[in-house]
């Protein structure tokens, strides 16, 4: 199914003219696919396609969801958008000509384009205030036939059902056919003559912008591309980078980013934020539970033991770091810390009854807590195998999630087991060394 809108929809949410089309493709369920098939390949393949068929024309990937919340952050639906501002257009597309280039260059950019379309050209019609004058005429008359005869009026609605439609009068398109055409319109005057419409103006053919874009009331100019194959604040970094490098601002122009890699920093930011003061809990509640600081530290010591198995899944599968990956991050440190705990807690009851030395007693602790640990860790990974290996609508959000805590639960097992014993006798011989 293939379902189109051209210009602004109904609602008027979208800021597009009516140079935008707007197709949605439903696409078949991914299993009748042929083998290997990957929807990145149909979407290269429909975009060379497109480009060969329609030279001139810029195309944008994307899907709903995304394209509407690209749209009210930053008014494109691109991934990233260039945004330009200042007071000269003929400038502005200078500028924008100048940041395109650079943009295409930077490695993961696709579907790269300016936003508002180059001029085009248009049918301008000056009226002479001072012709129109002598003949006893009205601007808004002669303003009245121009409309009526290249737009059309309308003159009575008709009903079809509960759907009204206006009936429009229109002059034939024999006189709509070019200036000259148009020149030969007679404009009625209050006694009754008639005069023709150039010579009350000068009708002549020009170039200029068919939308002219604002944002906070300056004029503007978008350059928009697509981020494939790479991480967006990687992409961007380079971008601006580039940018600064390439591209000289004049006085009174300025240029904004925006897109979603804004809605990363802003989770980033947060999280640089959150996540300290989430460690600094869990470490409060140990010491309470311990007694001990170094044992609340060495329990702490499986966060970075699964931050290390979660890197490296997500290298293995070609998977970038964004917020869905850093929210798994998060529930992975919860089930890591949960294994620490059992096993300082198996030491330490060991090491009160006596039952053998330091090293004894952190060899036959994680051989106690083997098979709790395995059914805690295998448990959960369990749940979230499914969820990392899943390619159907919506998986693009909980693939990285679910690959993160895969991998981190994995690397928390044996790490768990293996390091941590070692790294608990090293810290608590280097401790007795010390000064009492």
């Amino acid at each position: 199914m293939v379902m189109s809108q051209s210009g602004r929809n109904e609602s008027g949410t979208d800021p597009f003219g009516p140079n935008r089309n707007e197709f949605l493709l439903d696409l078949q369920p991914y299993h009748t696919w042929p083998s290997g098939k990957r929807k990145s390949e149909l979407v290269e393949e429909l975009s060379h396609r497109l480009e060969a068929e329609i030279p001139g024309a810029g195309f944008n990937f994307t899907q709903p969801i995304i394209d509407t919340s690209t749209e009210i952050a930053t008014g494109s639906s691109a991934d990233l958008a260039v945004i330009i501002s200042g007071p000269d257009l003929d400038r502005l597309r200078a500028l924008a000509a100048q940041t395109l280039t650079m943009v295409r260059s930077v490695r993961g950019a696709a579907d790269t384009s300016i936003e508002q379309e180059v001029d085009q050209a248009q049918l301008e019609i000056r009226i002479d205030r001072h012709k129109v004058a002598r003949y006893g005429i009205n601007v808004g008359d002669v303003q009245d036939v121009i409309d009526l005869a290249l737009g059309g009026a309308p003159i009575t609605p008709v009903w079809e059902g509960e759907r009204r439609f206006d009936v429009v009068a229109r002059f034939g398109s024999e006189v709509r056919t070019g200036p000259d055409a148009i020149g030969r319109l007679l404009i009625p005057t209050r006694d009754g003559a008639r005069v023709p419409l150039d010579q009350l103006a000068a009708i002549r053919v020009v170039t200029g912008p068919t939308i002219i874009a604002r944002r906070e009331n300056h004029r503007q100019i978008t350059v928009r591309t697509n981020i494939r194959g790479r991480d967006q604040g990687g992409f961007v970094a380079e971008a601006q980078r580039r940018f600064a490098e390439a591209v000289a601002l004049p006085p009174g122009y300025q240029v904004s980013w925006g897109g979603q890699f804004e809605n990363f920093d802003r989770a980033r930011q947060r999280l640089a934020v959150i996540l300290p003061i989430t460690i600094a809990i869990i470490f409060a509640l140990l010491f309470m539970a311990f007694g001990s600081t170094l044992d609340a530290v060495l329990v702490l010591l499986n966060v970075p033991f699964s931050l290390a198995g979660g890197l490296v899944a997500l290298a293995l599968r070609g998977t970038n770091l964004s917020v869905s990956a850093a929210v798994g991050f998060i529930s992975l440190f919860g089930v890591a810390v949960m294994s620490g705990v059992l096993y300082i807690a198996e030491v330490r009851r060991r090491r009160l009854d006596g039952h053998g030395d330091l090293e004894d007693a952190a060899v036959q602790a994680a051989r106690t807590q083997f098979r709790p640990m395995l059914l805690l860790i295998v448990v959960a990974m369990l749940g979230m195998v499914p969820a990392s290996v899943a390619r159907d609508i919506g998986s693009d959000i909980q693939r990285p999630l679910a690959t993160v805590v895969v991998g981190g639960l994995a690397s928390t097992l044996v790490l768990t087991l293996f390091a941590l014993p070692a790294v608990y006798v090293l810290a608590h011989r280097a401790r007795s060394r010390g000064p009492a």
